[in-house]
């Protein structure tokens, strides 16, 4: 069992390394020698550079470290073990990247963005569907979520934050290349889903029997934003009732509610089931009127 485990082990750092490599190759070799910007952590440090001259690597890695630091004092010791390993390997593999001058795509502003969104989205989503986290933006919408706004959606923080941070990069680069960014984000949301699930079905249906059903539940409502049906259920085999969850939910939704469960219930049992479409109102759902 050791062996087998300490086989799991290298096998994941050298996948969440090359997914380190990918996402650098991206930023060190298409973003940056473009002239373009992204949002999040890395973009704020792409502006704090232009007008500092301090490496953006550098203010990256002080950055990830204040989240670190809050993320302790307020979440706790096992949220900053999801985010700890990621934050000191990804800016290392940024700043080693840096030393091999190379430029993958030169004088094609638009073409450097979509080479960019879809290398940097596939290594965001190669991290994502291990369970683990840059510690970025996501970490700072779920300490805000704590905090200051309980009754606000953690996917609309995070979405506020990357837009404020496209709202700087305007001033700070131009608007021409703030809207270049608007669309590498829905191109890097796209490969990151593909990364993370293939091309196949973009909707999953979660099928959840845990006995922390209660709070299970409040996440998804409260934080994703995703509708939950709660009913009744026996088992065949223990004749016991339980009850279980359905909801319908985007594969990044569907990572995030595995690694919730797995927090708080590893007994749980879950089924994931890929779907083809959804009638309804809700997101990414098809409106049944517009059906033929």
């Amino acid at each position: 069992m050791e062996k087998i485990n300490f086989k799991n082990f290298i096998s994941n750092i050298v996948y969440l390394t090359v997914g380190c490599v990918i996402t650098a190759f991206s930023v060190n070799y298409i973003l940056k020698p473009n002239g373009l910007i992204t949002s999040g952590i890395t973009g704020l440090s792409i502006i704090i550079e232009k007008y500092t001259n301090i490496n953006y690597s550098y203010i990256y890695y002080f950055a990830t470290l204040i989240i670190l630091i809050v993320t302790y004092l307020i979440m706790g010791k096992k949220e900053v073990m999801k985010i700890i390993f990621l934050s000191i390997l990804y800016p290392t593999v940024l700043l080693v990247m840096q030393n091999f001058e190379f430029q993958f795509v030169e004088n094609d502003i638009f073409l450097a963005m979509v080479y960019f969104s879809i290398f940097y989205g596939a290594g965001v989503g190669m991290i994502l569907r291990k369970g683990f986290s840059f510690g970025g933006t996501d970490t700072i919408a779920r300490i805000l979520n704590k905090k200051l706004f309980p009754a606000v959606n953690v996917s609309y923080l995070m979405m506020a934050i990357d837009g404020i941070v496209l709202t700087i990069a305007a001033f700070a680069f131009g608007m021409n290349i703030a809207l270049y960014s608007v669309i590498g984000q829905m191109i890097i949301t796209k490969a990151c889903d593909y990364a993370m699930f293939g091309i196949g079905t973009k909707l999953y249906k979660l099928e959840i029997i845990s006995c922390r059903y209660e709070e299970i539940s409040n996440y998804i409502m409260l934080q994703l934003g995703r509708g939950v049906t709660i009913y009744k259920t026996r088992g065949g085999y223990t004749n016991e009732e339980k009850i279980q969850i359905e909801s319908v939910c985007s594969p990044s939704q569907s990572i995030m509610i595995q690694k919730y469960i797995k927090g708080i219930d590893p007994a749980a049992f879950v089924k994931v089931l890929p779907m083809i479409s959804v009638w309804g109102k809700g997101n990414r759902f098809i409106d049944i009127n517009t059906e033929d």
